[in-house]
């Protein structure tokens, strides 16, 4: 389905979206104009704003970690979509993880929560949060198990969503997975260590991801914000999961390059993820590509 062709996901009127200069964001922001919805978005003064580069949105400059920061009412939005967040990367402390995903999170919930009209919101999670994925997909109702601080801090965003949806807020949580697709960076890091041969697996590729499509997370999501019950969690995946080795090398035959070959232990894996953080820490500098993106989804 595509999320620009017409008005599918039912939302109209006023909507305000945090995280909108962000890959998962901005790709919603546009969809929504592309559908005549009047799109105001949160951004802090030093955000790259350029996601959104002739997209007729509001900017409303602010921080969800500085609640005094938003604007009033947020902007009397109808709807709210709050997909800001820290993404998971190599030498980030735990507290800023929390500082930005849940403690941020919180804050928006309250400034919805104090709307004269309580708008309908979507709380973008993760899927992460249920642990790795699997070779059957698992339902959302499925244990909670984060691995790292990233998923800790989304767990812990996604506890406070559902509580204020019991003290009468409308929130949905949507839980996306591996998405790709134009305009990402984030991912992008993957699609270069396979095209510079830099990219390698832990315990021979064999973990699944799901990938998914930009634009179909976008509808699904925009779905669930407009039709998703309160309270309840959706998750927002492609068709069917993947190993890390089959899609190591279809990168590499879509880049036209040798498909990726070493393997890895997965203690060798943590062993050298764990050398390469604490030699940034003390330099300043960050682990290879390579390393972030098998590590980080692998391990």
């Amino acid at each position: 389905m595509d999320p620009h062709s017409a008005n599918v996901s039912g939302i109209t009127g006023r909507a305000f979206i945090t995280g909108a200069t962000g890959f998962l964001g901005a790709s919603m922001a546009r969809a929504l104009v592309q559908q005549g919805v009047e799109v105001h978005v949160l951004a802090r003064s030093s955000a790259d704003r350029s996601a959104l580069d002739g997209v007729k949105v509001t900017w409303h400059e602010g921080d969800v970690t500085l609640p005094d920061s938003f604007p009033r009412n947020l902007a009397g939005a109808g709807w709210i979509i709050h997909a800001a967040g820290r993404l998971g990367a190599a030498l980030v402390p735990e507290a800023a993880y929390q500082r930005v995903n849940a403690e941020g999170t919180r804050n928006v919930l309250a400034a919805a929560m104090q709307a004269e009209t309580r708008p309908r919101v979507l709380h973008v999670s993760t899927a992460g949060i249920i642990g790795p994925t699997g070779r059957e997909p698992a339902g959302e109702d499925a244990p909670w198990v984060p691995t790292n601080p990233y998923e800790r801090s989304k767990a812990a965003a996604e506890k406070l969503a559902r509580e204020f949806s019991a003290r009468g807020l409308p929130v949905t949580i949507a839980r996306p997975g591996f998405i790709y697709g134009p305009g990402d960076h984030h991912v992008l890091n993957l699609f270069r260590a396979v095209g510079r041969g830099r990219f390698f697996y832990i315990e021979g590729g064999r973990h699944y991801c799901q990938p998914t499509y930009v634009g179909d997370a976008v509808a699904g999501m925009l779905r669930c914000l407009a039709h998703g019950r309160p309270g309840e969690a959706y998750h927002i995946v492609g068709p069917r999961p993947v190993t890390f080795r089959d899609l190591g090398d279809k990168i590499a035959e879509t880049l036209g390059v040798r498909p990726p070959w070493l393997s890895l232990p997965k203690w060798a894996a943590r062993l050298a993820a764990g050398g390469l953080e604490a030699v940034g820490r003390v330099s300043g500098l960050k682990p290879p590509a390579s390393m972030i993106a098998s590590s980080a989804v692998s391990l």
